[in-house]
């Protein structure tokens, strides 16, 4: 199960001379949706400083350098934070990453595999135009009103998993007898349930465009779309997909590092009434053809860059390789997103670095993203109408950080929700005011909510960071003055050590909520005096899309807990063995249900079945409750270190290993012992310029905790594996055991 935390938390090239991309005319642009008059500002609030200018000329080569990396690298904090004092050197994944990609890490790709540990002992009112082509949901008294649409329209691979659901809530009405203790700490602003309509997760597109057609939605290394160029584009592509033959229910994957690309393909899909498969740019060849292949999807949208890897997939004949249904590969470049001169220089670029695409344009149904758009005739296609709340809008797959990935189901319900609860819970945004950080992948669930479908619900700017790069991150922040900045613990340790942070402008930023893994007292208090904002610990889980735990951001807060259930979401601890809920303050399973949790795992009833009992989301997480309803997790159920017959939470000592001065990062596991059955390891990665020695940290510990609980082990390592939003992956450091015991390490699956 993958979650924002502890989980996979809450809470990771240039066409030939003639691409035909190129030399693509100009579609005419469809009508905007009618735009309704402009509602009175908010209560006033300074304006953000505007951006600075472009760099002069004599930059742009540096800043083509930059661009020429711009999907994600494996360096990335999100995956793994820069040095306090360095930006860390991009890893080597393959050949062609390293020149092309430098992608998100994938949850079990080996090329994202960390550095082989040192010896022990040393250290993401619409108008006819409008009506006909999105076909959004039409007004109550309109007699052309189509009725919802019904479960039986889901595709037939997913009523298995639906049926398996039928007890899940869709909305809040949680039990009258159940202790909700959190609400009495909501703050006023905040209700406790709240009205979500049945509509498609684009109505928030179709919503902004109306209101605000001529804002920023999208900022990219220099280039900016207003709401009214994204929903054009997003309604070209969507024609452009079902001229392929693309019909409703199917899958198409979208893999693709944070670019407008992405953002059009989320919404594009959606439009043509198609499901959207969020994929991992950088996944191997194996766990590329793995999710291809359980999501059936027909199509993928990628970047040039990704091709070869998508080719080799597919075989020299795609129509009888090992994924036949997908027939078609729509692609584009980085440098379609990009301003001028900076979408020339890109490719030039690419090619002095030898990278030069050879993409089979018009053949094995591979078709160019700009030529799809340019070609397509919006006016006269017949877009299927919106979807309905329940209608499947994304099979988000887990991040296999305790096992195979799973196609989580997600509706336009659960989207719609999750958004509304968290913009909720972010009462002082304004709409059309706020400024977006995105350095958290959107291919991930955290990124795609908290990023994606909140910014544009509040008709805010998106400003888009293809990786999370510490030095660009600050320069970013002082240029663009971004207000909200959901990240990892990772990305905020990187960016308050890191040399220039100091002499950059923070103070725009005013909201930040951290998933992913435990937020540290000190990298708190830091940040928020370096911006002024405010900084809180969330939680959730890929099968709750994600949020359903954050501390108050303009309330009460209690450092070291997840804080308190959203609107309309009950949370309990249960008896793992029974289901029983347990009184306040003992230890047990956290169990969340509520408008958010998915309908089930795609194509596995049985896996389904296992998670979801009663209308009950059973998380894997121990947690606890306190009398004020704020809930803390302790670990992973299957993270539990037994030695000697005691029980161990890898949390509790990797928090306070974390507290000694020289610890950047700490995670601990359960290796096999022939006394205790098994016994406490560290894993020690240590800030620049300090050493410390087991013997150092064995008193330190000793001084802290039981002895039972203090380590026997210590590993000093360059880097711990992570996912893409920077949970370490204790699966990756248990295979190291095994693999060091010659196969016969107990390693937790």
């Amino acid at each position: 199960m993958d979650s924002l935390r502890p989980q996979d938390p809450l809470l990771p090239g240039q066409p030939s001379d003639g691409d035909p991309q190129d030399d693509a005319s100009a579609a005419a642009e469809p009508a905007a949706p009618q735009a309704a008059a402009e509602p009175a500002a908010p209560q006033a609030a300074a304006e953000p400083a505007a951006p600075q200018a472009e760099a002069p000329p004599q930059a742009l080569d540096a800043e083509a350098e930059a661009v020429t990396h711009a999907v994600p690298p494996d360096d990335s904090p999100a995956a793994e934070p820069a040095a306090p004092q360095a930006e860390a050197p991009p890893q080597a994944l393959d050949a062609e990453a390293e020149a092309v990609t430098h992608a998100v890490p994938p949850d079990d790709s080996p090329a994202a595999e960390p550095a082989a540990p040192q010896a022990e002992a040393s250290p993401q009112a619409l108008d006819a135009e409008a009506e006909a082509v999105t076909h959004a949901v039409p007004p109550d008294d309109s007699p052309a009103a189509e009725p919802a649409a019904s479960r039986a329209e889901s595709p037939p691979q997913a009523l298995d998993a639906e049926a398996a659901t039928e007890d899940v809530p869709s909305s809040g009405s949680p039990d009258a007898e159940l202790p909700r203790p959190w609400l009495k700490h909501y703050p006023k602003e905040i209700p406790a349930s709240l009205d979500y309509p049945d509509q498609s997760i684009v109505q928030f597109l179709l919503d902004a465009v109306n209101r605000y057609p001529n804002h920023i939605a999208l900022h990219f290394m220099g280039k900016t779309m207003t709401y009214r160029e994204l929903h054009a584009d997003a309604v070209r592509l969507a024609a452009g997909l079902l001229s392929l033959g693309i019909a409703r229910g199917d899958r198409v994957a979208v893999m693709l590092p944070n670019c407008p690309q992405a953002v059009v393909s989320y919404y594009g899909v959606l439009l043509a009434g198609a499901i959207v498969v969020q994929t991992n740019p950088l996944y191997v060849e194996r766990e590329l053809e793995l999710q291809l292949a359980d999501s059936g999807a027909v199509a993928i949208i990628t970047v040039d860059l990704l091709y070869a890897r998508l080719a080799n997939v597919r075989g020299e004949r795609p129509e009888s390789g090992p994924l036949p249904q997908l027939r078609h590969a729509v692609v584009t470049s980085i440098k379609d997103g990009l301003p001028f001169p900076k979408n020339m220089l890109y490719p030039l670029k690419q090619r002095k670095e030898g990278f030069r695409a050879d993409i089979p344009y018009g053949s094995s149904g591979v078709v160019a993203y700009k030529r799809l758009l340019a070609g397509a005739k919006p006016e006269s296609a017949a877009l299927p109408r919106a979807a309905s709340g329940s209608d499947l809008a994304a099979l988000q797959y887990t991040g296999g950080t305790t096992g195979t990935p799973k196609g989580v189901m997600l509706t336009h319900r659960n989207l719609t929700a999750n958004t509304m609860q968290t913009s909720a819970w972010c009462y002082k945004a304004r709409d059309g005011k706020e400024k977006f950080l995105a350095a958290l992948p959107l291919f991930h669930v955290f990124g795609l909510t908290v990023l994606m479908n909140m910014s544009v619900s509040r008709a805010g700017t998106l400003v888009l960071l293809p990786r999370f790069e510490t030095a660009t991150v600050l320069r970013t922040i002082n240029k663009q003055h971004p207000t909200i900045f959901p990240g990892a613990p990772t990305m905020y340790v990187a960016l308050i050590n890191h040399k220039d942070a100091a002499s950059n402008d923070l103070s725009s930023i005013n909201v930040c909520i951290s998933g992913s893994a435990a937020l540290p007292l000190e990298v708190q208090e830091r940040f928020e005096a370096m911006t002024g904002g405010r900084l809180i610990e969330g939680y959730g889980l890929t099968e709750a899309s994600p949020v359903t735990h954050a501390n108050p951001i303009w309330g009460k807060r209690k450092i070291g807990t997840i804080g308190l259930p959203f609107p309309d979401t009950d949370a309990a601890v249960i008896d793992p063995a029974t289901g029983r809920h347990l009184p306040v303050g003992e230890l047990g399973e956290l169990a969340i249900r509520g408008p958010q949790v998915m309908k089930g795992y795609w194509n596995k009833p049985v896996e389904t079945d296992l998670v979801l009992k009663g209308g009950w989301l059973r998380t894997g997480d121990l947690a606890t409750m306190d009398e004020d309803g704020f809930f803390t997790i302790m670990d992973r159920i299957k993270d539990v270190i037994i030695a000697g017959g005691f029980n161990i939470y890898p949390r509790e000592v990797e928090e306070v290993l974390f507290e000694h001065p020289a610890v950047r990062e700490a995670a601990v596991l359960g290796v096999k012992d022939a006394y205790r059955g098994e016994t406490v390891k560290a894993y020690i990665v240590l800030k620049e310029g300090w050493q410390v020695s087991p013997s150092q940290l064995d008193r330190w510990c000793r001084e802290r905790i039981a002895a039972y609980k203090v380590p026997h082990h210590y590993a000093f390592r360059e880097t711990l594996p992570k996912t893409m939003v920077g949970k370490v992956l204790r699966r990756k450091l248990q295979e190291e055991e095994e693999a060091a015991a010659g196969g016969d390490a107990p390693g937790k699956t």
